[in-house]
């Protein structure tokens, strides 16, 4: 599956913000410490789809 450069922004923003803190990653913390163009709603729809792809999971059921 190709990824759009939104849904690789993302990605790569929870990867550094999971690397620095070691904890779950919310689209409230990506949209406060990255300079995404977009909603926290747009965030979350587009997490959902990386995590359907395979390249995200849930760890726990509080995080869904």
């Amino acid at each position: 599956m190709k990824l759009d450069e939104r849904k690789k922004k993302i990605l790569g923003a929870i990867v550094d913000e999971y690397i620095q803190t070691a904890e779950p990653v919310s689209s409230g913390s990506l949209l406060e410490k990255e300079y995404l163009d977009c909603s926290s709603a747009t965030i979350r729809n587009d997490m959902a789809e990386l995590e359907k792809i395979g390249f995200l999971e849930k760890t726990h059921t509080s995080s869904r």
